[in-house]
Formats: C-alpha cells, structure tokens, sequence
C-alpha cells in the first residue's frame, strides 16, 4: 500500500466528525486529501473496518499509519508553520499519555458536541444510512 499523497480518514456518517473535517479542510493548510472511510478504498490504504470505527485515521506516502490524536498530530504537523507546534505537543509523552482519554471521551459524547446528532451516538451498524 502507498499513497502519493497523506489521507486523512473521517466517520462520514457523523456529524461532529463532518463538521470537524470541513474545518480541517478551510483552516489547516496540509496536502491531505481528507476523506469519509464510508467512501475511502480501506484496502488500498490497508485500513480495516476496526481501525477506521475506532479512531480518525492517517496514512502517509511513507506507509506510516497513525489513529486518533496520533492521526491529528501528524495532519498538524504536516501542515506546516504554526500548525507544526500542536502537532508535536500532541506527540509528546506527557500530553500524548492525557491525549488518548481526551479522544475516547470526545469520541463517546460526540453526539452531545457542536455539530453533533443523535446518529453520531449510534454504533456504526445501527446508523442510518449515508446518503
């Protein structure tokens, strides 16, 4: 598997996630094509199912393969000049250890977060269907 350039995979059939990676793709300036595993080749980019109903996903050309705030932290640092800062924050021991939890909590409320729905809430199979 190698991609030519890094993608960044999303839940499409969540709100929150949505609405986070609209933010991503109008504010933070990386190369990543930013895409909903829903309409992602998870095969071509050696993603499972379980990998990308886990955690947000990051593949680079370099075949590293990132989840969660490990997956933000390279898409920050990726994108360069004042993004670079929180990208290695987010990767340093200390924070890295607290980042974890943050994740899974927001994760589990995100139904409850801006931009958030009752479907965010719903395990994957129980979703509606993406239209």
């Amino acid at each position: 598997m190698r991609v030519r350039q890094p993608v960044f995979v999303y839940d499409g059939d969540c709100a929150f996630c949505s609405s986070c990676a609209r933010f991503i793709e109008r504010r933070i300036p990386s190369p990543a094509t930013v895409v909903p595993w829903q309409f992602a080749d998870l095969d071509d980019l050696g993603l499972s199912m379980a990998q990308v109903e886990e955690a947000v996903q990051w593949v680079g050309p370099d075949g590293t393969v990132a989840s969660g705030p490990d997956a933000i932290a390279l898409l920050l640092q990726d994108a360069g000049r004042l993004w670079t800062v929180p990208g290695r924050a987010l990767r340093f021991g200390p924070v890295r250890l607290a980042a974890w939890p943050a994740y899974r909590w927001i994760a589990d409320h995100r139904h409850l977060l801006p931009g958030g729905t009752a479907a965010c809430s719903l395990p994957v199979a129980q979703r509606p269907a993406a239209h």
